[in-house]
């Protein structure tokens, strides 16, 4: 009898279910989503906004990053990568902006936004920083980096060597 019930119930559940998991075909889209999304290598945003989609998931807003979770600091120390050999092309072949879905240009723009003075890099940044540009981005960024966390060390070492502090929140 048990069995004869519980086959009865999810006779009755299971195209409930089933309902729900499979879209109908001609339903219309919620107001305003009419049209499909665009990628966001083609959408047009600006570095701010790709900052939100792509780093502020695990950086944080202001790129405070996340000790506990590994996410270095970038607050005020990212552009120190830029003060030794292979830091620059490092910050462009780090995964998360190597593998993003912006393109090249709208990563370049996003490594100048994060290094301006005023912003994420802050006092960190160089005083004869030069702007990234698409064609350096587009130059590096498939170069596979099989090692981050070896790669980082190495450069994280050099900075120390040239006796700069080392706020990235992860390195000990």
């Amino acid at each position: 009898m048990r069995y004869l019930m519980m086959g009865v119930f999810f006779a009755i559940v299971a195209p409930l279910a089933f309902a729900r998991a499979i879209p109908d075909p001609a339903q219309k889209h919620a107001p305003g989503n009419e049209a499909p999304q665009k990628p966001i290598a083609q959408a047009g945003y600006g570095a701010a906004v790709n900052y939100q989609l792509q780093c502020a998931g695990c950086h944080l807003d202001d790129g405070s990053g996340s000790a506990a979770n590994d996410t270095p600091n970038m607050k005020g120390f990212v552009g120190n990568f830029l003060k030794v050999e292979g830091g620059r092309e490092f910050l462009v072949r780090v995964p998360g902006a190597s593998q993003s879905a912006m393109n090249n240009a709208q990563l370049a723009d996003l490594m100048n936004w994060i290094m301006h003075k005023d912003g994420i890099a802050g006092k960190s940044v160089p005083d004869d920083f030069k702007p990234y540009t698409e064609e350096e981005v587009a130059s590096v960024r498939h170069q596979v980096m099989l090692d981050l966390p070896g790669v980082r060390r190495g450069l994280i070492e050099r900075m120390r060597a040239q006796h700069l502090a080392i706020e990235d929140g992860v390195s000990r």
